[in-house]
């Protein structure tokens, strides 16, 4: 009798399969498994999820990717493929779109919602028989206007997790989420997401890389479809992930864009900060047989010798010389004669050393620029290049003052930030020939144009111009600044408590003297300063004290001053 009801039991399971629907079995063909992995190579999570293209687009829950280096899928065949990139995820409704690498077999998608009462399967992964069950829509709800999300009546059951809910045709219409309800004795309930929402997810511009949610996994981030947009990405990309994220974003943008120079030249420049010179080389030969604006490769490759000359000379490299660099340069300007392959000639060249021809180049080029009245926007870095010449070539001061005051006065007006570096130089060339109130004016006004957030270092220069210019209420307020931004560096305290102690503010200076001697405790200066100050305050005995600590520390001019005082 026993026997007769379990053969009886498993002929209404066996009915109760046959009557799913074939097309409901058709499509686990679609359905994978997902795992995620940490840095470490440690299992974070695993999910399930579905094939929606050809080329590996798939869609899954978003959870197990936070915090993932890595993560895997499993195909219905066995087959395990690499996460190559999320296209986009939400976290609120804990559903992703991403791409594996290699191709995939789509299940469709249902393009109307159900409604509710109506039945749907869910649809498990296995290798070789997948589990499916017979669930009902409870009730539905609308977000976003155009997709639904499901609340779904299923047995009571322990091994329920995301997975796939289909219609009777097959069609994916929902990705479940964890049952609310799954050890409980009553009906559990599932909350499943509208396939066709995160179906439509898309990277829509180079921002979206840098989107806080995505930025939860360490997985790349898929790029734009766009080029302009694909180039933003991979700037962000460059400035806000790691090295290893910026590597496959570079070699992603190659893959998509082949005859485009960016990706090319990106990575022979990670070579170039590796110093792998050789590898940079062969990138950059590679970029000019592949890339269709060949003007543009022979440019890059131009620069990329010339800054690793400029900036890693002293790694030496014997195939990259700077009459390489211009060679290339040249190539460019052959290939497509602009005047911007002539200035980085011009540049190059003023890098060899030849100033003079270099001078006449930069000079051509503005005159140029003024005969066409063009706003090109390089026009000021040209008169600061010709500058910049003539010092070496050591021209009078008025010469060189000439060109930055050209410099100057063809920038975009009102000033703006861009013509900060100019303003500068043209400050310093003032201090340099004795000009100091003038110089002060263009300080002044470089410290506006950068917002009051200009580096310690500068307000250091300005401290020293005004103490010369005798502006000493100005200068104590500019070298108090220097300090605070950078509270570790104790000449700018020293000089503080140096100014304090000349303007005879006694109490002041000792205190600065006393910061500085707290941060730097064998910074002679300080105790110079802070014995001078107790000298004159009437604490002779205190004072010479610090002027022995400073002899003790080999300061030449303690002693002489403790002969004086005694």
């Amino acid at each position: 009798m026993r026997t007769i009801i379990i053969t009886l039991f498993t002929y209404l399971f066996s009915c109760q399969l046959m009557a799913q629907p074939s097309a409901v079995q058709k499509a686990a063909k679609s359905v994978f498994t997902l795992t995620t992995y940490s840095q470490d190579g440690k299992e974070i999570a695993t999910s399930e999820g579905i094939f929606v293209g050809t080329d590996g687009e798939a869609i899954s829950t978003w959870k197990p990717f936070v915090g993932a280096i890595r993560a895997t899928v499993t195909d219905a065949t066995g087959k395990i493929s690499e996460v190559a990139e999320i296209i986009g995820a939400s976290e609120l409704y804990d559903v992703c779109k991403f791409r594996i690498t290699g191709a995939s077999i789509p299940a469709k998608l249902s393009p109307t919602p159900l409604g509710a009462g109506s039945k749907v399967w869910q649809v498990g992964y296995a290798l070789k028989k997948p589990e499916i069950k017979e669930m009902t829509v409870k009730s539905i709800e609308s977000f976003m206007e155009q997709y639904t999300f499901y609340i779904v009546s299923c047995p009571s059951a322990t091994n329920l997790r995301p997975s796939t809910l289909v219609n009777a045709s097959g069609q994916v219409v929902a990705l479940s989420q964890l049952p609310t309800n799954a050890e409980g004795t009553e009906d559990a309930v599932l909350h499943a997401v509208d396939i066709n929402y995160p179906n439509h997810f898309a990277i829509a511009n180079g921002l979206s890389t840098t989107d806080p949610i995505l930025s939860q996994t360490k997985i790349r981030k898929a790029l734009p479809d766009k080029k302009e947009d694909a180039l933003l990405a991979l700037i962000m990309t460059r400035e806000q992930a790691d090295s290893l994220q910026y590597a496959q974003t570079v070699d992603a943008y190659i893959s998509k864009f082949p005859n485009e120079i960016d990706g090319y030249a990106a990575k022979a420049t990670s070579y170039v900060n590796a110093n792998d010179f050789a590898a940079a080389d062969g990138e950059m030969q590679q970029a000019i047989k592949k890339t269709a604006q060949k003007d543009q490769a022979h440019s890059e490759y131009a620069k990329i010798i010339y800054q690793k000359n400029i900036y890693k000379s002293e790694i030496p490299y014997a195939d990259w010389t700077l009459d390489k660099a211009l060679a290339e340069a040249q190539t460019a300007y052959q290939l497509n004669p602009l005047p911007a392959y002539q200035h980085q000639q011009a540049q190059i060249i003023f890098a060899k050393g030849d100033y003079q021809q270099a001078y006449e180049m930069f000079i051509a080029l503005a005159a140029s620029n003024k005969e066409k009245q063009e706003d090109s926007g390089m026009t000021p870095e040209l008169y600061f290049e010709a500058a910049q010449c003539k010092a070496n070539l050591q021209a009078p001061q008025e010469e060189i003052l000439q060109l930055l005051d050209n410099a100057v006065n063809t920038c975009p007006q009102p000033l703006t930030n861009i013509a900060a570096p100019y303003i500068f130089a043209r400050g310093q060339a003032y201090d340099a020939a004795g000009q100091y109130r003038k110089a002060i004016s263009d300080y002044n006004t470089y410290d506006t144009l950068m917002v009051f957030r200009a580096a310690p270092e500068f307000y250091y220069i300005k401290y020293q111009c005004e103490v010369k210019a005798r502006q000493y209420q100005q200068a104590l307020s500019d070298i108090a600044h220097a300090a605070v931004l950078n509270p570790q560096e104790p000449t700018y305290l020293a000089e503080l408590a140096s100014l304090n102690l000349k303007v005879n503010r006694i109490e002041e200076a000792i205190k600065a003297a006393d910061l500085c001697i707290r941060i730097a405790p064998n910074y002679p200066d300080a105790y110079i300063v802070k014995g001078l100050a107790l000298i004159h305050s009437g604490k002779k005995a205190e004072g010479l004290q610090a002027l022995e600590q400073a002899k003790d520390l080999n300061d030449e001019r303690a002693q002489p001053l403790i002969e004086k005082y005694q």
